[in-house]
């Protein structure tokens, strides 16, 4: 039987979509978040889309505690009894899907309970500053090796969800040395469990952050200049050195003709210029982001230039070699290349795998499952 091992899958909720809702009454803060995409290789384990879908439902109606419950020091269970005392903020996962490969999630926060506790303070004080709040999924699974020619050397299957956390100002689970066991396992038996902590690539999160942040940012200024200038247009269409009096005449309260005309003429100009406030803050996100994407497609491009290199050396040794004609080491993945390279004898045909077995001059072979 494969062994039992506790992960902590570490990526970044989506808080430019949080939303407020009542629910029997009470207020709660909806935080959308996301865990493992179909298919991904971390820490060289490889989670594969059918163990995931038949797994993710587990997650459902599981707490959202603040960090992984820690006990004595070691990882414990998010709804271990002891687990719950140190984590609960009055938070949880609900609304368990998958759409474009990616289990997606909602955390629910119960805003009276949350305010109970500093920590669940300090959440929803973090929620509404905007600022990007990484979460972490912690799950069971078992741990099974890998064969053939591939990128990772374990498979993670039966997954079991225990909780997906809030991290703030901790590393969490992209600290290796944090895995220091788990003192209860799912049956509720005493047992040291080893933890492999891992991060998804955090990158395309933390950018979506960063234009909407700075997309926010720009459009309080452009609102804060036309409130400005709205509260100057009323001044001057009222007239800014009277003030008020509670003896004034009710005819000095009185809105003249022309004053309306001239106030609303004001206002038309200014909303004008309202409705290009989204074509504004359009511009000054592209114009923001451009070195930044300009850098990134470079290092891309290098990147590649050096792949097509490695590529071109691999294919004329595994041809000279006589293990692939040109046209079929073309057609050959990178990784597997290497591979086929480590083998290479210029001028005599290496065996490829136990199956291999020559026949005459004319060598037999066979690809690495996977690579065909």
């Amino acid at each position: 039987m494969p062994k039992q091992v506790r992960i902590n899958i570490r990526t970044v909720a989506n808080v430019a979509a949080v939303r407020k809702e009542k629910r029997n009454g009470r207020d709660v803060v909806i935080v959308p978040s996301a865990t493992l995409p179909d298919n991904v290789v971390m820490n060289e384990i490889m989670y594969p889309a059918d163990e995931i879908a038949k797994s993710f439902a587990t997650l459902n109606r599981t707490p959202a505690p603040l960090g992984h419950p820690l006990v004595n020091g070691k990882f414990v269970s998010a709804k271990d009894p002891e687990g719950i005392n140190v984590g609960w903020i009055g938070a949880w996962n609900e609304n368990l899907r998958q759409e474009n490969g990616r289990v997606l999630l909602d955390k629910v926060i119960d805003v009276e309970m949350a305010n109970r506790s500093e920590g669940g303070k300090a959440v929803l004080s973090a929620i509404d500053k905007g600022g990007p709040i990484h979460t972490s999924t912690g799950l069971l699974c078992n741990l099974e090796a890998a064969n053939g020619d591939v990128p990772y050397k374990q498979i993670a299957r039966n997954m079991e969800f225990d909780h997906d956390a809030i991290l703030l100002d901790e590393h969490g689970a992209a600290t290796p040395e944090m895995g220091v066991g788990m003192m209860v396992n799912s049956k509720g038996e005493n047992e040291e469990i080893e933890v492999i902590n891992s991060a998804l690539d955090m990158a395309d999160n933390e950018l979506d952050w960063a234009v909407d942040s700075l997309a926010r940012a720009l459009d309080r200024r452009q609102r804060a200049g036309f409130l400005e200038r709205m509260k100057t247009a009323i001044i001057e269409a009222f007239g800014s050195e009277r003030e008020p009096s509670a003896n004034r005449k009710e005819a000095d309260m009185t809105v003249s003709k022309e004053q309306f005309d001239a106030l609303s003429a004001k206002v038309d100009t200014l909303s004008e210029g309202l409705g290009k406030i989204g074509e504004t803050v359009g511009a000054a996100v592209a114009n923001a982001l451009k070195p930044v994407l300009d850098a990134q497609a470079a290092i891309a491009a290098n990147q590649k230039a050096k792949d097509d290199a490695e590529k071109a050396d691999l294919v004329a040794k595994v041809v000279k070699a006589n293990i692939l004609d040109e046209e079929a080491a073309k057609e050959t993945p990178l990784n597997a290349l290497r591979k086929l390279a480590e083998k290479a004898v210029p001028g005599k045909a290496a065996a490829l795998n136990g199956a291999f077995r020559s026949r005459g001059d004319a060598p037999a072979f066979k690809l690495p499952k996977g690579d065909a």
